[in-house]
C-alpha cells in the first residue's frame, strides 16, 4: 500500500467485520455513526483510513489487504485487548464522555486512584500507536483529519514526529465548560488540551462548543490557536433512497400496522444517559395524566437501541428504562393500546421508517454535540411531523427557528411540547416541516469536510 495524501483517523473505521462459518472476515456495513456519515464523503479520493481492531473479527481482517471497493485503504491499529479496554471504557467513555456531556455524579464520579492513572497511561498507548501508523500512511505535507475524543493526543504526537503534516482535529461531542474540565487532574487536563492545540485546526460542530474549548484553554493556560466551527452535513437525495428502499418501506407498513392508525410521538437514539430517555417518558407519562383525550390515541414508538454494554452505568441505565416503560404501559395501557412501543433491537429499517412517519420527533438529550437524528428526521418523514428539540443538542443552533424548542431537564415543560406539537394545526404543521427541510438541505453534501480543508487554509502555512 502506498502512502495517501488524505489519512482519516478514528477509532471505528468505516467498515466492520464478522467471521463467516470458515473463519473468513466479512464486512457488514459501516461500524457507527460516524464513519457512516464520513465514509461517503472520502469515496474515491484515494484517502487511508485508520482504525481500531476492535473485535476477533476485525483482527481477522486486518491481515489481509483491506481496500474497499471505493479505493479507500484501511488500515487497522491493533492494541493488546486490556490496553483498548482501560483506554475506551475508562478513559474515553466513563472519563471523556462524561466529562463533556456534564454527566459526572462528582459525588462518586470520577475515581480517580492508580488505576485510573493505569488506564490514562494506556490512552497514551492506544493514541501512541494510532500516531505511528498514521506517520506510516502519510505522505509529505499530507492531510490528517483525527475523528474525536478518543484520540486527543494524536495531533501533538504527529506534530513531534512528522511536523510536515497538515492536521485537523475534529470533536464530534460537546466541549466541557471549564468548571467541569476543572474535574480531571490538572496535568493531565492540560495534557490533553496541549494535544489538542498542536493541530494545525480544531473543529466542532458548533460555535458554542468551540467557545467552551478555547475558555478551557484560557482557563489552563494553553494557547488555542486556530478553531472553527462546522455542523455535520447529511445528503438528502440518499437519505430519501435510503427511506424508500424495500427494508424500510416493509418496516413502515409493519409499524403502521402495529400502531393501528393512531398518532405517534417517535424517538430513535441509544440507551445512554446522555439521550435522556428517562425524562422523554416521564414527560409522556405526564401527558397522558393531563390530556384524558389522548389515552389510547398516540403511541410513543422509542427506537432505542442497547449501548456500551461493558459498562455497569449504561446496563443500569437500561434496567431503568425497562422498568419505566413497564410501568408506564401498565399504568396507562388497554387490552387494545400500548401506550409506549419499545423496540431495542438496532436495525436501521426500523428506525428509518419511524422517523419517516413520525406525528412529533422527540429529540432531547441533556447535551450533544450535534444530533443527527435530528436533521435525518426532517429529511424523511412524509407527515408533516414536528420536531421537538432540546436546546443543548448542538442541531438546535441551525435548527431553533423552526422546531419547538424542549429543556430537556423539565418534565413537565417537555409534557407541555409534546401536546404543542401534537395539537399544531395542519397548515403551521406543514410550514414548519418545510422550513426545517429547507435548513437541514441547504448546506451541500461534502460542505462539513471541505470546511475542514478550509480551516487549514485559514490557519496558514503552520504545520503540524
Amino acid at each position: 500500500m502506498g502512502q495517501a495524501g488524505l489519512v482519516i483517523a478514528s477509532n471505528r473505521g468505516p467498515l466492520s467485520f464478522t467471521l463467516d462459518d470458515e473463519g473468513r472476515a466479512v464486512p457488514t456495513g459501516s461500524a457507527g455513526g460516524l464513519a457512516a456519515a464520513l465514509y461517503p464523503l472520502v469515496e474515491h479520493i484515494g484517502a487511508t483510513w485508520v482504525a481500531c481492531a476492535m473485535s476477533e473479527a476485525d483482527r481477522t481482517a486486518a491481515a489481509g489487504d483491506l481496500t474497499t471497493d471505493t479505493g479507500v485503504s484501511i488500515v487497522m491499529v491493533q492494541p493488546g485487548r486490556d490496553t483498548y479496554r482501560m483506554a475506551y471504557d475508562v478513559i474515553s467513555n466513563s472519563t471523556l464522555w462524561n466529562c463533556h456531556h456534564h454527566l459526572f455524579d462528582l459525588a462518586r464520579r470520577p475515581h480517580l486512584d492508580d488505576r485510573w492513572y493505569e488506564a490514562f497511561d494506556a490512552y497514551r498507548s492506544l493514541n501512541a500507536a494510532f500516531a505511528a501508523a498514521v506517520s506510516e500512511a502519510a505522505a509529505p505535507d499530507a492531510t490528517v483529519l483525527v475523528q474525536d475524543y478518543h484520540l486527543c493526543l494524536v495531533p501533538g504526537l504527529l506534530r513531534a514526529s512528522r511536523p510536515d503534516l497538515r492536521v485537523v482535529h475534529f470533536t464530534h461531542t460537546p466541549f466541557a465548560d471549564p468548571g467541569v474540565w476543572r474535574v480531571l487532574p490538572a496535568a493531565i487536563g492540560r495534557e490533553l488540551l496541549e494535544g489538542l492545540t498542536a493541530a494545525t485546526a480544531c473543529g466542532f460542530h458548533t460555535t458554542r462548543w468551540e467557545h467552551a474549548f478555547r475558555s478551557c484553554c484560557a482557563d489552563t493556560g494553553v494557547q488555542p490557536g486556530h478553531t472553527f466551527a462546522t455542523p455535520l452535513t447529511l445528503d438528502p437525495g440518499a437519505l430519501a433512497a435510503r427511506a424508500a428502499a424495500p427494508g424500510p418501506t416493509a418496516a413502515r407498513a409493519r409499524l403502521e400496522e402495529l400502531i393501528g392508525g393512531r398518532r405517534s410521538i417517535v424517538r430513535v437514539d441509544r440507551v445512554e444517559p446522555s439521550k435522556n430517555l428517562l425524562r422523554g417518558f416521564w414527560a409522556f407519562d405526564d401527558l397522558l395524566r393531563h390530556r384524558r383525550d389522548l389515552r389510547g390515541a398516540v403511541v410513543m414508538v422509542a427506537r432505542s437501541y442497547p449501548s456500551r454494554q461493558s459498562l455497569p452505568e449504561y446496563l443500569a441505565y437500561g434496567t431503568e428504562v425497562d422498568f419505566v416503560v413497564e410501568r408506564l404501559n401498565e399504568q396507562w395501557g388497554t387490552d387494545d393500546w400500548t401506550p409506549v412501543v419499545l423496540d431495542v433491537v438496532d436495525d436501521t429499517d426500523r428506525s428509518v421508517a419511524a422517523l419517516a412517519m413520525y406525528d412529533v420527533l422527540l429529540v432531547n438529550p441533556v447535551r450533544d454535540g450535534l444530533n443527527l437524528v435530528a436533521k435525518e428526521g426532517p429529511l424523511v418523514n412524509t407527515t408533516d411531523g414536528v420536531l421537538a428539540l432540546s436546546r443543548e443538542a448542538g442541531a438546535f443552533e441551525e435548527l431553533r427557528t423552526a422546531v419547538l424548542e424542549v429543556n430537556p431537564f423539565d418534565v413537565t415543560d417537555t409534557a407541555k411540547v409534546l401536546a404543542e406539537g401534537l395539537d399544531m394545526a395542519p397548515g403551521e404543521r406543514k410550514r414548519r416541516a418545510e422550513a426545517l427541510r429547507a435548513l437541514v438541505a441547504h448546506r451541500l453534501p461534502g460542505a462539513w469536510l471541505d470546511d475542514q480543508f478550509a480551516a487549514i487554509d485559514a490557519a496558514g502555512d503552520r504545520a503540524v
